[in-house]
């Protein structure tokens, strides 16, 4: 089974204007409403490739509501934790540039953390929880560490995708999957990467220090895998950039999705830049058919064989 974790998810409010006036009154010509947050992005692509994922995390107040009747409404399954604050609404504002204004993340008590850990302890070997982006500040590094022991110990594949100080508390932990982008990777060692061979070379150590599976996303300029014995650069889908939010949470399911059906990596990385850039190409998630389209146009360089 593969469970999604969204520790801080959201309701993500897009709207679309022409122009956007600072201190004006703006008129939308259009919006959408849209379940977010990465572990709720990465379970709603999945489902895109008819994949059964469970969706967990904390949700409340009306809001909540909404995400837990969409993802419901489109076949997910949910199981979360509810708490006595209302969700976040994220507004994103489409116009001349983007602008992003995000709610603060919610106050989760040690009660609801320990429920959390004990739908983790029910997990079954083999089964994949991604545990994916922003940490609540009231969730401390211990109980991020107490996760991945739990995963560790019932042989659970865990999938780590978030930023800062929980990423760099997480990695010490070995997960088996990590989708950093190339400013998260340059954080985890202080380094700002500016180059494809930089990007390489801080992954590597990843690799090294016994993460199975490394995903490195550089936007425009493509994306890096590593593991044990290869690794690949993938080159840039051409296309229309529309929306970059989610374009890394669909690399990741693309990518489970693929190992799932005991694709080889590199075809599994393949698919996860496709699905990325389809994502990046429309104005929600991906869909399958695009993936599948695109997948074809995904040129992909063995750097280095490290056998």
């Amino acid at each position: 089974m593969i469970y999604t974790c969204t520790m801080a998810p959201s309701v993500d409010y897009t709207t679309y204007l022409a122009s956007f006036q600072v201190g004006g009154l703006n008129r939308a010509n259009a919006v959408n409403y849209y379940p977010g947050g990465k572990g709720i992005n990465v379970s709603r692509v999945l489902q895109q490739f008819n994949i059964p994922s469970t969706a967990l995390g904390f949700v409340g107040g009306f809001t909540g509501k909404f995400i837990t009747q969409k993802l419901q409404e489109e076949g997910i399954k949910t199981d979360f934790i509810q708490t006595k604050e209302t969700t976040r609404i994220n507004v994103k504002v489409k116009a001349e540039e983007a602008t992003e204004l995000n709610g603060p993340t919610p106050f989760i008590s040690e009660k609801q953390q320990r429920e959390l850990l004990k739908k983790i302890s029910q997990f079954n070997k083999h089964d994949w929880l991604i545990l994916a982006g922003s940490i609540p500040s009231t969730i401390s590094s211990a109980f991020l560490e107490e996760i991945a022991k739990t995963c560790k110990q019932l042989g659970v594949r865990l999938v780590v995708d978030t930023s800062g100080q929980p990423l760099r508390q997480l990695m010490t932990t070995t997960p088996y999957f990590v989708k950093p982008n190339e400013h998260e990777l340059g954080d985890l060692f202080n380094k700002k990467i500016t180059s494809v061979d930089e990007a390489i070379y801080f992954g590597k150590q990843l690799v090294e220090n016994g993460i199975q599976h490394v995903i490195v996303s550089l936007g425009a300029k493509g994306a890096i895998y590593l593991t044990d014995d290869c690794i690949a650069v993938a080159d840039p889908v051409q296309g229309e950039v529309i929306n970059t939010v989610g374009a890394g949470d669909s690399m990741v399911a693309a990518f489970i999705e693929q190992m799932t059906a005991e694709a080889s990596k590199v075809d599994a990385f393949r698919y996860a830049v496709a699905a990325g850039s389809a994502t990046a190409f429309s104005n929600d998630l991906c869909d399958r058919q695009l993936v599948e389209k695109l997948a074809q146009d995904v040129s992909v360089h063995i750097y280095t064989d490290r056998k």
